[in-house]
């Protein structure tokens, strides 16, 4: 439970924010007031659509992924893009979190950043005359039915053309960044950058008045950006933008080119969209920041003449259509006035003859159509085209992966758990079933790429998952992995124990338990300590469960069970202690350290 000097700071901290809030409040006239302007587009000034899709993601959350059993633990394996073969993954990933950070992230990013968006679309229709034709034209149903429609199709297509197998909500919250920002680029720079930093800063200093940090300890980790889908990131925003440029081509808005420009700049470098990356030997990773930040600038030129580029034609004149020479100009345009004069004068009530129409296009030489402005024919149009491919290229790399089919996989089922299709393994050096080179084998120099650590896997799901790697299972010593779908749930456990031998690597095994069922899941290899007392050499070894001491002379080995907490043992003609876990051999007077019991954090 928080301290009471917790909550008394953290209501001093609300206070003070929202009296800073009113007071400004006071001191800004602005010439049309917040509501005004927002009920100009919004039903009663209210995000309603934004409200009911963070309503949906909530309820996946609690109710599908049993969040609301253990908010810090939802069930997500499951729940991810696991392949096109995997129907529940796909169609629930992009509703779906890994964590309750993961979650709350995510939904901070939509409350800040898709009211913007729900801004830009509106309630109302293009013409607010009072006059609705349609049932999805009516303010209210665009409010809380075809907004959170439109959101939950997006959703699913991030999921069938996202990279790897992903879970969460921010390919969404990109998607309405990338339509809301060629409408209004600076509001939306600041609203996904500065303002959603300061909300999540405040939000936690009220979790959290006084926190505590304590310097540990940590295990191998890959870095940030490797731990974020970017292509889904990418794909996300990309498919905001074609999207929001439709509309403002639509609707005959046009931003400030430059304004546009520093914005998608600033927005793509903040949010790290130029951190390509591939996965290396070993515990390595490849960022290719390089050609991503090349990438990044020239796209942000392209999408800026998307949406502020003339409407004039790709190609010169000259390279389009044979030109007519001077004088033949001249003569057309004198053919041209006695049939312009003729139709002027003869124009029925419903508008002009269309005969005459079609005898002035003969005699000028070509149709008066008027091209339009997204079209290939046009430079803005040229540059829409190219957001297009660069969005068909960016979906397009992530089929081969999603196309996945799981074979059958070998196991030792006397190590693994099997839950219902499930089956929780613990191996080293195992081949990455997910990953592997597709292409790049010249910059990683290996064939495959291996994992380590607590696995699960489906075939029927397919799914293949290093759900705890063997570094944080080292660190820990106990994780835990819930497996499940909707509507259950249950909670694997891995522990390890061990013993560090003196000059030499750990000695160490792992046990899975899940429901009363409890495995042996692995045993190292035996090491020894790098020392010699007698002319004699211990080591310890993992067997059937237990450990298992050995004394080495002259070829000969004695074995003996590791002792107990302060108990000894004679092996080998040693005496060996176990002194509040560290493990001291003895002979003639003489004693030294040979090993010490693993310890976890």
């Amino acid at each position: 439970m928080r301290s009471l000097t917790g909550i008394v700071l953290a209501a001093l901290l609300a206070v003070v924010l929202l009296g800073s809030v009113a007071v400004v409040r006071r001191l800004h006239e602005p010439s049309r007031g917040w509501y005004e302007v927002a009920s100009s587009r919004l039903v009663l000034g209210v995000p309603w659509g934004t409200l009911v899709v963070v309503a949906f993601v909530s309820a996946v959350y609690l109710f599908v992924q049993d969040g609301i059993t253990d908010p810090t633990d939802p069930v997500s394996i499951p729940y991810r893009a696991w392949s096109y073969f995997s129907p529940l993954g796909m169609a629930t990933a992009s509703f779906s979190h890994a964590s309750l950070g993961h979650f709350t992230g995510n939904m901070a990013g939509t409350l800040l950043v898709a009211p913007i968006a729900e801004f830009v679309w509106g309630h109302y229709p293009d013409e607010r005359d009072g006059s609705v034709d349609a049932p999805w034209q009516r303010p209210w149903v665009r409010a809380v039915v075809v907004f959170p429609l439109a959101v939950l199709a997006i959703g699913l297509l991030t999921s069938l053309f996202a990279l790897g197998p992903v879970i969460g909500f921010s390919g969404l919250v990109y998607a309405f960044a990338g339509f809301a920002i060629v409408r209004y680029p600076i509001a939306t720079l600041l609203a996904t950058t500065l303002l959603q930093s300061a909300a999540m800063a405040t939000v936690r200093a009220i979790q959290t008045p006084v926190y505590v940090y304590v310097a540990e300890a940590s295990p191998p980790q890959a870095p940030g950006w490797a731990t974020i889908a970017i292509q889904g990131h990418a794909l996300g925003f990309l498919i905001g933008l074609v999207l929001g440029i439709v509309l403002l081509e639509r609707r005959g808005n046009r931003p400030d080119p430059l304004r546009l420009w520093i914005a998608i700049l600033l927005y793509a470098f903040a949010k790290g969209l130029y951190q390509i990356y591939w996965f290396g030997e070993g515990n390595s990773f490849l960022l290719f920041q390089g050609p991503g930040i090349a990438i990044v600038i020239a796209l942000a030129v392209v999408i800026t003449l998307a949406v502020a580029a003339s409407t004039e034609p790709t190609l010169p004149s000259v390279l389009g259509r044979p030109q007519n020479s001077s004088a033949s100009a001249d003569l057309r345009a004198e053919l041209r006035r006695p049939i312009e004069l003729a139709r002027n004068t003869v124009e029925s009530a419903d508008g002009p003859n269309a005969r005459f129409e079609r005898i002035a296009d003969v005699v000028g030489g070509t149709r008066s159509a008027e091209v339009p402005s997204l079209s290939l024919r046009t430079r803005r149009g040229t540059a829409f085209v190219t957001v297009l491919l660069v969005l068909a290229v960016v979906g397009g790399i992530a089929v081969p992966t999603n196309l996945l089919v799981m074979g059958e996989l070998s196991h030792d089922e006397e190590a693994t758990l099997t839950i219902e299709d499930y089956t929780v393994e613990y191996a080293e050096g195992a081949e990455n079933q997910l990953v592997s080179g597709f292409g790049i084998d010249e910059l990683t120099e290996d064939e495959g790429l291996e994992a380590s650590g607590v696995i699960v896997s489906s075939a029927e799901r397919t799914i293949w998952l290093e759900a705890v790697s063997a570094d944080q299972l080292e660190f820990a010593g106990e994780e835990t992995v819930s497996v499940g779908g909707p509507g259950w749930r249950e909670t694997v456990t891995a522990e390890r124990s061990g013993w560090e031998l003196v000059g030499n690597d750990s000695v160490y095994q792992v046990r899975l338990s899940a429901d009363g069922d409890d495995r042996l899941a692995f045993e190292s290899d035996s090491a020894s300590a790098d020392v010699r007392i007698d002319d004699r050499t211990v080591g310890i070894g993992p067997q059937e469960g237990e450990f298992v001491l050995g004394v080495e002379s002259d070829g000969d080995l004695e074995t003996a069970p590791v002792p107990e907490d302060n108990e000894t043992v004679e092996v080998g003609g040693l005496t060996v202690e176990n002194d509040d876990g560290t493990l001291y051999a003895a002979s003639n007077g003489t004693e030294i350290a040979v090993a010490s019991e693993e310890t976890y954090n």
